[in-house]
């Protein structure tokens, strides 16, 4: 038996579609195959970006910098949340250096803005900037 869309009524088609997206929303796509057997099998779990950690290779920070780094290095956090989304909203699009080119190369070069700001902001006060902060900005998939 088929039933059709207008018999449906308009708050059940749109309880559907709200389900379906706060799921997709909040990270709970979950993609089951059917295999021969007839069981279902939940395929790879979505990968999040992993970041060199910053806050921990910064020389003692002057008072005076405190928080102009404080936010930068929390602008650090939401830019790895940031790619984490971007991961599960594009998951499936692209070819193979898809994830490189739109997530993880736009990612460095954000993070190098940040790092450079980090670092005049402690060479501001400190009268020497921080060296090779610039190798924490590479990032990669942890799965």
């Amino acid at each position: 038996m088929r039933i059709s869309y207008a018999a449906v009524p308009r708050r059940v088609r749109v309880a559907a579609v709200l389900l379906g997206a706060a799921a997709v929303v909040g990270g709970a796509a979950v993609v089951v195959t059917n295999s021969g057997g007839g069981t279902a099998n939940a395929a790879a779990a979505v990968p999040t970006v992993v970041c060199p950690s910053v806050q921990d290779k910064l020389p003692a920070i002057p008072a005076a910098a405190q928080a102009e780094v404080t936010r930068n290095l929390n602008l650090l956090n939401t830019q790895i949340a940031e790619a984490d989304k971007r991961l599960v909203t594009s998951q499936g699009q692209g070819g193979p250096n898809f994830v490189n080119n739109a997530i993880l190369g736009p990612l460095k070069d954000k993070r190098i803005a940040v790092l450079d700001r980090i670092a005049i902001d402690i060479g501001r006060v400190a009268g020497a900037k921080p060296a090779g902060l610039d190798a924490l900005a590479a990032c990669t998939l942890n799965g």
